[in-house]
């Protein structure tokens, strides 16, 4: 995956969008590859969007790495304060540290400030009806 993205521009002359970024992130973060994740979200040329830290924010989950995902945690704070999605993935981390004080914490200070997760909602397509 890193060899197609990184052969758009260089072999293709084709500038990747924000979008590519984002997959790229995504795809480094499942691996494990976190350091390169964040650096990539770090320097890339375009204006990074609180979706791509969520990005990288999920692989913390994944990978329990609770330093870095405090690190993205407070960029997504920032950028999307109305959020609950970083709140609970946060918690989670914590919880899945063993730091359970902290995790408490942090579902606290999501419902002090009136932030609740929306459930999550699934459709199929059958025959041009949606189920």
């Amino acid at each position: 995956g890193c060899d197609y993205f990184f052969s758009m521009s260089q072999d293709h002359g084709f500038a990747p969008t924000a979008e590519h970024y984002n997959c790229i992130i995504d795809l480094l973060g499942r691996a494990g590859r976190l350091d390169e994740g964040e650096y990539l979200v770090n320097n890339m040329p375009h204006e990074c969007t609180s979706r791509m830290w969520m990005t990288l924010l999920s692989a913390c989950r994944i990978h329990v790495d609770v330093e870095r995902g405090n690190r993205v945690a407070e960029h997504i704070f920032k950028l999307d304060p109305d959020n609950a999605a970083p709140y609970i993935l946060l918690s989670n981390i914590f919880a899945a540290s063993g730091k359970w004080d902290d995790s408490e914490k942090m579902r606290k200070l999501m419902k002090d400030r009136g932030l609740k997760k929306h459930p999550g909602c699934s459709s199929i397509e059958v025959k041009k009806y949606y189920a």
